[in-house]
């Protein structure tokens, strides 16, 4: 039997966090929504920090800017568009989105390519060393505000939620198979990989769950006390 793939413990936390947010949410309270949309769109001027230091995107982001590259599209947009691409995927697998999901596909592209136009290319190296560590941390309280909030996975997470369900393989697997997917694709279709990517993957664990710690969650409801007894 192949030695079972164990994730690092930061990863396994955001991984659990994930599977306990629910199939679908649609109602948010005023601060949900609040920290839903400042969240994903954190998460989006991190990965254009990524794009703009010019060391090497997140694997998604090399995936995104390749069917750029391809298309002619800019790298947020075309992250919108494969993020719905990829909601296509979910269909079969049986999940559901929520206000979330929505949200995620479209806020996360936006903030990408204003991040990426309102900002210039930096020359010195030390700068863009800044950006890639300043993205990654960025991606990181981003993700724990849009975790939080609980109104539903993005399209990527919620691939892996159901490929993880319908297959029975452990999440860490199904996690690097998708994005190691995504990466070599990317490339091919002519992304940029680098040292920014190793970065992000050895740094985004620990980032995410430490924002999780930190940062204010849904209060989930109480349940009501026993009935007295008589």
């Amino acid at each position: 039997m192949p030695a079972e793939l164990h994730e690092p413990r930061a990863l396994a936390e955001v991984d659990e966090r994930l599977e306990a947010i629910p199939d679908t949410g649609w109602r948010a309270s005023p601060a949900q929504l609040t920290r839903l949309l400042i969240g994903l769109w954190v998460f989006g001027t991190g990965e254009g920090l990524l794009v703009i230091a010019q060391l090497g995107n997140s694997p998604w982001t090399v995936f995104a800017e390749g069917v750029g590259e391809q298309t002619g599209l800019n790298v947020g947009t075309a992250t919108i568009l494969v993020s719905f691409a990829l909601l296509l995927l979910w269909i079969p697998l049986g999940e559901r989105p929520g206000l979330g999901t929505i949200a995620n596909a479209i806020v996360i592209g936006l903030a990408i390519d204003v991040t990426v136009a309102l900002a210039g290319e930096p020359d010195a190296i030390v700068l863009r060393w800044a950006l890639m560590l300043g993205g990654i941390g960025l991606v990181g309280v981003g993700s724990g505000l849009y975790i939080n909030a609980a109104l539903g996975r993005g399209p990527r997470d919620g691939l892996m939620m159901g490929l993880h369900r319908r297959t029975g393989r452990p999440i860490a697997l199904v996690r690097a198979a998708i994005e190691i997917t995504a990466l070599v694709t990317g490339v091919l279709l002519g992304g940029l990989a680098g040292i920014g990517t190793v970065a992000f993957a050895l740094l985004v664990g620990p980032a995410v769950a430490f924002a999780l710690r930190v940062l204010p969650a849904r209060r989930r409801p109480q349940a009501p006390p026993p009935p007295p007894n008589i």
